[in-house]
């Protein structure tokens, strides 16, 4: 016993001398919970597999990759950027060269490297909160400080306080999800418009004094689910070199597990994120898998249709069982208040339905899957409704 009591002493003595970074004290990873249960509807995943096509497809150009493991990957990967570079093309209307498109292991990563590139130390990134939850960690972890300004009670912005907190902050570089997440709110052409005319020569001066631009950066992770009629920052782009948009394959794509984001923006930002990428970033296998999977685009995106209308059926059904429920552009819906929102989400869990505690208090966030999990979903959520009303 003494000599357990001894090792575990000695093991807290060495983990308490450790030199970890001032601001990491307390900090826990990242991470919603990884439970298996029937229904999974808590990280805004695509609900429906790749095809066997598509499949056969991956895995042959996977087993091509393979045969060439023993030398490096293409470090500038032109390929893949010129398929992205269509696929944005044909999505969204707009075209523009494989130089101006960049990509990583997930839009985390892209964002990394934009504040790596354009934050750190005594730079601001500034945000608008309720928002991904990410944000912060990303400035944290370029020793970038994060500064959060509130949205209206509807989670829109106000545009006016917007400019005020550019003007007041000098950010180095603006987040903005759209749609945004937990709340699944856009943002509007001319509001993105508006908030890149304010971070213009707002940003933080150079050495020499001089100002800057601030780097805006529109996320929409979400992009592809945005409803009928709802253009894309993408086509702001040629007129705003400060504007970078990021994408993701994980989501409408259906291609979590391969962890590939993207990003659109001038060709002067693409090369300052080479600078900070680490050699080789994006293996082969990621390569070629994501070229398979975007010779599929058509077949990927097919659901796309169902899974918007599923989202519109759901937001009417909500507010029908007397609750608050807002209008989404992306594949999710925020849905509340509840006095005590963690006891609904155990009792959801309870009946095989994992959603997720995320956003302003009282409220939770649940990812539209197959038509069948959905009817799962409000069949568990009207029983604990009846639970927990008086």
């Amino acid at each position: 016993m003494e000599a357990v009591v001894g090792a575990g002493l000695l093991t807290l003595w060495l983990v308490s001398t450790l030199p970890l970074r001032p601001g990491l004290e307390g900090e826990t990873p990242y991470g919603a919970p990884e439970l298996e249960v029937p229904v999974r509807l808590n990280v805004n995943e695509n609900p429906y597999p790749p095809s066997q096509g598509v499949i056969a497809d991956i895995a042959q150009a996977v087993t091509k990759a393979a045969a060439g493991l023993n030398r490096y990957p293409d470090r500038d990967f032109p390929a893949l950027r010129q398929a992205l570079a269509d696929y944005l093309a044909v999505e969204s209307k707009v075209r523009l060269s494989w130089e101006r498109i960049w990509a990583a292991n997930g839009s985390n990563e892209v964002m990394l490297h934009i504040l790596q590139a354009f934050g750190g130390p005594g730079r601001a990134c500034l945000s608008f909160t309720p928002s991904y939850s990410m944000y912060p960690e990303y400035a944290r972890d370029t020793l970038t400080t994060y500064v959060a300004a509130p949205r209206r009670e509807d989670f829109t912005l106000d545009l006016d306080a917007v400019a005020t907190a550019i003007d007041r902050e000098r950010p180095a570089v603006i987040l903005l999800a759209s749609p945004n997440n937990p709340t699944g709110t856009g943002l509007e052409l001319g509001a993105v418009q508006s908030i890149l005319d304010a971070a213009r020569g707002r940003g933080p001066a150079t050495t020499a004094g001089e100002p800057t631009d601030c780097i805006v950066v529109i996320d929409e992770a979400y992009g592809e689910f945005r409803r009928a009629g709802v253009p894309s920052a993408l086509e702001l782009l040629d007129a705003n070199p400060h504007l970078a948009v990021s994408r993701t394959m994980s989501k409408a794509f259906g291609m979590a597990g391969l962890r590939l984001g993207y990003l659109a923006a001038c060709a002067e930002v693409v090369n300052a994120l080479r600078v900070v990428r680490l050699p080789y970033h994006l293996s082969s296998v990621t390569q070629a898998t994501a070229l398979a999977a975007l010779s599929h685009r058509e077949e990927l995106m097919s659901q796309v249709a169902s899974l918007r209308a599923q989202r519109d059926v759901l937001v009417p059904w909500l507010r029908e069982q007397g609750l608050t429920a807002y209008d989404s552009d992306a594949n999710f819906v925020l849905f509340g208040p509840f006095e005590d929102r963690q006891d609904v989400w155990r009792r959801l869990l309870d009946r095989g339905v994992l959603i997720r505690v995320v956003g302003p208090t009282g409220y939770l966030r649940v990812c539209i899957g197959t038509p069948q999990e959905m009817e799962q979903f409000r069949s568990a959520l009207v029983t604990v409704i009846k639970e927990t009303r008086p």
